[in-house]
């Protein structure tokens, strides 16, 4: 039986996975778990962590013998991966399980936003309509230009959900793809001939404030903005005023700079629907990436191979 460190929530179905493979050592069972891994950490071959979640260079250090962190979700911004490469520590994550549930989120709010959901359901269940009568019309959905940043997996699968809307589909990423959509070298420029921008980018150094006060600008008074990637993408600040001085129309945001803290500015906007970073989290994606995560450390102790290791990995493989 292996030793098996964990820093993300365990559930009873995740729990009974792994028990029968490792000795569970929880951080949450810790007062503090990196002085716990100074005494325990010699011997412990695996980590279980979470994408979101900081897995710190202080727990790396008091893992001596470690040779594999298996985390949780698609982005893995909370791991050191130079760190781990250079100590030839794997990392995995859990791509394409989630696809379709975080594009479903980012149709959620996008849809909130053009039908001003918020506002409506305030107006009914307020009991205004029956004294102030109706609301004015929102705006429809079908036929936009919507501006993706970040057309991988899961943008990919948010152009397919937008197709019975209509939409016109444009991407800004590192390099042009061969899709049946318009690229842009310039994320300003594409900004600027969208309706709605919708960011599905991971976080990290590369990307912080990547839509900056020009690129929410250039969406214009009527546009919207749709973040289901990382909130160290937008320059929040920037964001709220925007939208407090009407150059921005709306925007629905399931990521947040500080998670997670909202800014009370944004929790008061109408114009802004907001959701407490729920991109994948229906029963049916989690079970699915939880499963992964554990599939990914016993293929590691049966072969030494992994299913889904992050590109980072690859030369350790």
């Amino acid at each position: 039986m292996h030793d098996l460190f964990v820093i993300t929530p365990l559930n009873d179905a995740l729990r009974d996975a792994l028990s029968p493979h490792f000795r569970i050592h929880h951080a949450d069972d810790m007062d503090d778990p990196a002085a716990w891994l100074a005494e325990n950490g010699a011997g412990i071959s695996y980590a279980l962590g979470e994408g979101g979640l900081k897995f710190h260079n202080a727990y790396l250090d008091r893992l001596p013998d470690l040779k594999l962190i298996s985390s949780v979700g698609v982005g893995y911004d909370g791991i050191d991966t130079a760190a781990t490469t250079a100590r030839g520590v794997i990392v995995t994550h859990t791509p394409n399980v989630l696809n379709d549930e975080v594009a479903t989120t980012a149709l959620m709010l996008l849809i909130a936003c053009y039908r001003e959901f918020n506002a409506n359901v305030a107006h009914a269940t307020s009991g205004a309509w029956a004294t102030k009568g109706n609301m004015p019309p929102s705006r429809s959905v079908d036929h936009r230009t919507i501006g993706i940043l970040g057309l991988g997996r899961i943008g990919q699968a948010i152009a397919d959900k937008l197709a019975p809307f209509h939409a016109k589909i444009l991407y800004h990423g590192r390099s042009e793809r061969d899709l049946p959509y318009t690229y842009y070298a310039d994320l300003t420029e594409m900004a600027r001939d969208a309706d709605a921008l919708i960011c599905v980018v991971p976080g990290g150094a590369s990307t912080h404030h990547l839509i900056n006060a020009e690129v929410i600008s250039a969406l214009g008074p009527n546009g919207i903005l749709v973040n289901v990637g990382r909130g160290t993408t937008v320059d929040e600040s920037a964001l709220i005023d925007a939208l407090g001085a009407g150059r921005l129309g709306a925007a629905g945001l399931d990521v947040f700079e500080q998670e997670p803290n909202i800014p009370q500015a944004l929790r008061d906007m109408s114009n802004v629907t907001l959701t407490p970073h729920i991109g994948s989290a229906t029963v049916e994606t989690r079970a699915a990436m939880m499963q992964l995560s554990v599939d990914n450390l016993l293929q590691h102790i049966k072969d030494g191979s992994v299913i889904t290791p992050v590109p980072e990995s690859a030369p350790l493989l």
